[in-house]
């Protein structure tokens, strides 16, 4: 992972070395963008009945570039081009296999896995067929003698959560559209217009409207669908994210944090799908992104205002995690993922006046804790409704909805019936639940940090308590789930930063205070990606 990213790193710093980026002084706007590579349709030809319509702006055309008996073409036209996947017979059944080494709610735990197999001599890469997933590298492992002699080493090691995953298919999706009459099906496909502006209607009946700004690719992924990406300066791609992430009617210091993190937050991130030969998704899973659908002027304002500006720990981007609601105190990485912390993301009580002493009043203690989450006057989101949060679940509902998080993860422990109880036992000091034990009918297991976020419906964080419910009768009824805020809680809040700013904290004040001892700089050849 090291030497790979390493790599890539050094590709990415040479080409802003290319592109003349320069020093701290130059934050008026000669800096030279970045051009991002964004998957805005990850897995087009999953459903056969969503469709893709691309379409250029007033006055515009499209130019579309494939290639079709060897040659490359390009076909120029003003009208809408509406894209759809058929099934194709293959000539001869083909073998789809891999070997899953593991299966993980968020991006962060599967890079950690991800380390720990390379540690161990193994090749690995990162995928997201739907959940993240760690493969056995499939241009390594690429005889099913190999996948095989590697399960079972990995089996017989104690991984039990590996498995293979095989399909024999008969038919794949191609892409197949019309232009003038005549239908093509190439397998890639680029577009552009001469006003850098498309068009993207998508879903079943085309209902999903957005515009958005540089070129598109339409290119094949590791799953034998297609991935729409957007090619679009780093610059303009903030336009489209930051009204999404904060609102357009936040404090004007708040956007302007948002702004500098969600740049930081997406140079720092450009490996996340690297596998699929794109930097990052416009969704949760990275950052929220609609193109030019719902830019704002007080949003673009910030961002014109922090053109260029990251935040940095020694000389390096730091990892700008940030979520909408910490639910009164933020949280280290390794509260909610495996892999080591980060000196700047640390819990920080998340008020104006600090009047919870951590160090004192440890939330790790499970008294404190309970007085703390039942605690609402004098944080910065007190009056949000994602602050605090009481909802109580059917034993019927957590049965099945455990079963189905562990039938994904291959655990045995998926074959059980019901659930007879649960209790947290380990919280970090931030409150976290690090360790929550759930007995079963054929036995007890520990589900960990991020993992109980994906395990129930009723958590919104993992800044929680359970109570064991029976609702007057002598069986268990079900629980309820008492907590706080809604995301990982690990950096800024969302929520937060406007309440500080309203009551006057610049944006470098609003970023000290959830990044401590980060330092705000212009984009400059000196700063590291990792």
């Amino acid at each position: 992972m090291k030497s790979t990213f390493w790599r890539f790193s050094y590709t990415v710093l040479t080409t802003f070395c290319l592109l003349g980026l320069t020093g701290a002084s130059d934050v008026d706007g000669k800096n030279q963008d970045v051009e991002l590579r964004i998957g805005i349709v990850q897995r087009f030809g999953e459903n056969e009945q969503l469709k893709l319509q691309l379409e250029p702006t007033s006055g515009d055309r499209l130019q579309l570039r494939f290639t079709a008996d060897n040659q490359q073409k390009t076909l120029v036209t003003q009208n809408p081009v509406k894209l759809e996947t058929v099934m194709e017979a293959l000539p001869q059944p083909e073998l789809a296999e891999v070997v899953v080494l593991g299966t993980y709610r968020t991006f962060e735990t599967a890079e950690d896995s991800a380390e720990n197999w390379r540690s161990q001599g193994i090749k690995v890469e990162i995928a997201q067929p739907g959940n993240w997933q760690v493969w056995a590298k499939r241009d390594i492992y690429n005889t099913p003698l190999l996948r095989r002699l590697l399960f079972q080493g990995v089996q017989a090691s104690g991984k039990k959560m590996a498995y293979i995953d095989t399909k024999i298919l008969k038919e794949v999706a191609r892409v197949s559209w019309e232009v003038n009459g005549k239908r093509y099906n190439p397998n890639e496909l680029t577009i552009s217009t001469d006003k850098n502006l498309i068009r993207v209607r998508r879903g079943e009946k085309l209902e999903n409207n957005r515009l958005y700004p540089g070129r598109m690719t339409l290119q094949p992924n590791a799953y034998r669908t297609y991935t729409l990406v957007n090619e679009v300066p780093l610059e303009s791609y903030l336009r489209g994210v930051v009204p999404h992430e904060i609102g357009t009617t936040a404090p004007a210091a708040a956007v302007e944090a948002q702004a500098i993190i969600a740049r930081t937050y997406a140079l720092r991130n450009l490996r996340r799908f690297e596998t699929d030969n794109y930097q990052l998704c416009a969704d949760t899973h990275c950052q929220v992104y609609y193109g030019w659908s719902g830019t704002a002027p007080s949003t673009d304002k910030a961002i014109a205002a922090t053109r260029g500006m990251v935040l940095t720990y020694n000389n390096q981007l730091v990892d700008a995690l940030y979520s909408s609601t910490t639910g009164g105190v933020t949280a280290y990485f390794s509260d909610v993922w495996n892999g080591e912390d980060r000196p700047y993301l640390r819990p920080v009580v998340d008020a104006a006046t600090n009047f919870w002493d951590l160090s004192q009043k440890s939330l790790a203690d499970e008294t404190n804790f309970r007085k703390f989450i039942n605690s609402s006057e004098g944080f910065n989101e007190s009056a949000w409704n994602t602050f605090r949060w009481n909802r109580e679940t059917p034993i019927a509902d957590i049965n099945q909805l455990l079963q189905r998080f562990l039938k994904i993860k291959n655990s045995p422990y998926a074959k059980f019936n019901t659930v007879e109880a649960m209790s947290v036992i380990k919280r970090s000091r931030s409150g976290r639940i690090l360790e929550l034990a759930v007995k079963t009918d054929i036995g007890t297991f520990i589900l960990e940090k991020d993992e109980i976020r994906s395990a129930f419906a009723a958590p919104r964080s993992t800044l929680f308590y359970i109570e064991a419910l029976n609702k007057g009768t002598p069986d268990l009824w079900g629980y309820a789930f008492i907590g706080g805020g809604l995301g990982h809680g690990v950096g800024l809040s969302q929520t937060g930063a406007q309440n500080l700013a309203k009551l006057g904290w610049s944006n470098s004040q609003i970023l000290q205070f959830y990044y401590p001892d980060t330092h705000l700089k212009s984009l400059n050849n000196d700063i590291k990606f990792n």
